[in-house]
């Protein structure tokens, strides 16, 4: 955990100046500077910094916060991350007094060895820019594929010209090791040169090569593109200390802004669907790197838009693959998130499509994309006669680890009801077989308490009610203390997480920075939800069961007790009632009568 006081000095050494200025031209506009906004598409600068109050505003988007929403915003840094950055720039060192010594240390070694891996991959790829310059062949193979220069430019395309050791005139101590750790050499043992050793050579030969940059930039790797008709098509980098594929995704870096404008990510396949697609104006595009979608990719992709549409073919091949996308997504929708499938005609992929029928009818097909409630029963109810009992039967069995899958919350419950209609079932039928309740329950009078949600759906696996499991959690004897402002706001925003999303930077400032015990709880949030984004209550539960264990959080404040936030999960809560708390917290104000304009007393937790 990193203390809220630590953040409080962080920002107080750092000057935002520094911090944006290095991602956007910025120039002096009367007590601020100005620049263009690196968070939507705009032709006039509407994008302040100021260097006072040590915050940025773009009055075209609204975007704004502190040095750090700004890391994890633009750069899409995890929080922590943000501030490990932040603090080497101040020459802080960010405490975490759960590491050794001895962890210290190798996380120390492991990130200098990266740091020196990347060095060589990006000298590497300034090499392969030069070549590309020198090669008539690889340029006109560039033009046939209809990119520009400026497109090779912005994707730092290049060429590895077809010689065993390239890389030699790039790196005068070709055997380096560091030259195999960081995939650029190959080491072979069964071939030795003429000093006995394993001969070396080029890993990328007779290649376009596509570099394969992080949120940051730097280079992690290279994807390679033979000219001709050699095998393989395309040649990836292996795995290394700073690049793991089912993490990365090609094109996300340069595609940033696009995907902002756009209001959404759109993922492909290949690399030259991606560059083929910037070139033709739809500069939202990314793609796997030769593996399956997983959910790191979606979860990456979620930190920068609400909204994602898969691109696949239209062939047998292409619906195992947008299968294997839909698996992946479901655990990270949520209210304000949705995933979209784009089906091409089976003889088409991106590239040809868009150059056949050029950027409006691409944009059209996106905007059809099917919505994944649709492609959700198709996938469900693939091999199976929904004529018939037993057709249905295996549809159900095909369609319940999906739907469990999915976070608690509307969504959820919605298509309970659609895959129940199209099993022939009442929502409530269905509910009790995948549930386990044995039948509906009667609603309880409602002067009566309740069961916790968990329990009262019969919720197995990771969306149980787990038990308490030491003192600290166990639940209160007797009529606890009437919720103050603050505890019923808490307990709003840990419910609907994503409300915590849509507060302004002053709001979070303000409520972190309070002098309670309640803005622990609130730095707690805030870094959920910039590390993992909105998450659905069944597993922020989890995640507060375990905060509550390692006695991160003050187990004694009301807006804790989990019973009492189960039972409100349990029924639709309102925004405007966490707008009007929100306004009143910020003003302190502490009548509730004149907050919810109904009596205090009634808001008492039961007993």
């Amino acid at each position: 955990m990193i203390p809220p006081e630590f953040l409080q000095q962080l920002l107080g050494r750092i000057d935002i100046v520094d911090v944006v200025g290095a991602h956007v031209q910025l120039k002096k506009s009367g007590a601020s500077l100005k620049g263009l906004c690196p968070f939507h598409g705009e032709k006039t600068p509407s994008f302040h910094v100021s260097p006072s109050r040590q915050t940025y505003h773009c009055f075209g988007c609204g975007a704004h916060g502190d040095a750090l929403r700004f890391l994890t915003e633009h750069l899409g840094l995890g929080f922590v991350d943000a501030v490990q950055d932040l603090a080497r720039r101040a020459g802080l060192e960010v405490p975490d007094d759960r590491r050794s010594v001895e962890e210290r240390a190798q996380q120390a070694e492991q990130k200098a060895r990266q740091k020196d891996l990347s060095e060589l991959l990006a000298q590497a790829a300034q090499h392969y820019r030069q070549q590309l310059k020198t090669s008539a062949r690889a340029v006109e193979y560039l033009k046939q594929r209809g990119l520009s220069g400026r497109i090779a430019a912005q994707f730092g395309l290049g060429y590895a010209p077809a010689g065993w050791r390239g890389l030699a005139r790039c790196f005068p101590d070709y055997a380096d090791p560091q030259l195999e750790a960081a995939g650029l050499v190959i080491s072979s043992e069964d071939k030795l040169d003429e000093s006995g050793n394993p001969r070396r050579y080029d890993r990328f030969r007779d290649r376009i090569m596509f570099p394969i940059r992080n949120v940051a930039g730097a280079v992690i790797g290279f994807g390679g593109r033979v000219l001709d008709q050699g095998e393989p098509k395309y040649l990836n980098s292996p795995e290394t200390p700073v690049f793991v594929k089912g993490q990365e995704l090609y094109g996300l870096y340069e595609a940033r802004p696009a995907i902002r404008r756009a209001g959404h990510a759109l993922v492909v396949e290949g690399y030259m669907d991606v560059v083929a697609l910037a070139q033709f104006g739809i500069g939202q595009a990314v793609a796997t790197l030769g593996t399956a979608c997983t959910g790191e990719h979606v979860s990456k992709l979620f930190r920068f838009t609400e909204d994602i549409v898969f691109s696949f073919d239209g062939d047998a091949a292409g619906r195992r693959a947008a299968a294997r996308a839909l698996a992946a997504s479901l655990p990270h929708l949520g209210e304000r998130r949705q995933v979209r499938f784009l089906f091409l005609p089976t003889e088409h992929d991106p590239d040809s499509y868009v150059r056949e029928h050029g950027m409006a009818a691409f944009e059209a097909c996106i905007a059809d994309a099917q919505p994944l409630s649709r492609f959700l029963v198709e996938v469900a109810s693939e091999g199976c006669r929904m004529d018939t009992p037993e057709g249905r039967t295996r549809y159900l069995a095909q369609a319940k680890p999906l739907w469990v899958d999915l976070p608690e919350g509307l969504l959820k419950r919605q298509m309970l009801g659609e895959l129940a209609r199209h099993a022939r079932l009442d929502d409530a039928e269905l509910q009790s077989l995948w549930q386990g309740d044995g039948g509906a329950r009667a609603p309880s009078p409602p002067q009566e308490r309740q069961e916790p949600y968990a329990e009262r759906s019969g919720a197995s696996g990771p969306y149980a009610k787990k038990p308490f499991r030491n003192a600290r959690l166990k639940a209160p004897s007797g009529p606890l203390p009437i919720a103050s402002p603050e505890d019923q706001l808490l307990r709003l925003l840990l419910l609907h997480s994503a409300w915590w999303e849509s507060l302004s930077a002053d709001a979070h400032a303000r409520l972190v920075q309070r002098g309670t015990p309640h803005a622990k709880v609130f730095a707690w949030l805030d870094r959920q939800v910039i590390d993992h984004g909105a998450l659905a209550w069944a597993e922020l539960r989890l995640r507060l069961v375990e905060a509550l264990d390692q006695a991160e959080l003050p187990a004694s404040l009301p807006a804790l007790d989990l019973e009492r936030l189960d039972e409100m999960a349990a029924v639709e809560l309102q925004r405007s009632e966490m707008n009007r708390l929100l306004a009143a917290v910020l003003t302190d104000h502490e009548n509730l009568s004149a907050i919810l304009g109904r009596s205090a007393v009634a808001l008492r937790p039961k007993g």
